[in-house]
């Protein structure tokens, strides 16, 4: 077995600083692309919102044409059915 020395823990030591600073740099590159896709997240639900809102404006007018259209309809029928002079 190799007497352990004060020079091969040093160098035990730096391979093993070299090893943990790779790790730190990957968990960096992590955290960035975490961010990232948080943000691309965020607006994607802003975009979802917007949509929702549309969609909501777009029934509520077509409630609305709807209920012209039932209340024309409506009087047309009634026209039908009046008595002629």
């Amino acid at each position: 077995m190799a007497e352990v020395t004060s020079e091969l823990m040093f160098e035990l030591l730096k391979r093993l600083n070299q090893k943990l600073d790779k790790v730190d740099f990957a968990i960096g590159e992590l955290r960035a692309d975490n961010q990232t896709m948080r943000a691309q997240i965020h607006a994607l639900q802003g975009d979802i919102n917007n949509l929702r809102a549309t969609v909501g404006h777009f029934e509520s007018r077509l409630d609305r044409i709807d209920n012209r259209l039932e209340l024309r309809e409506f009087q047309e029928a009634q026209l039908r059915f009046e008595p002629q002079p």
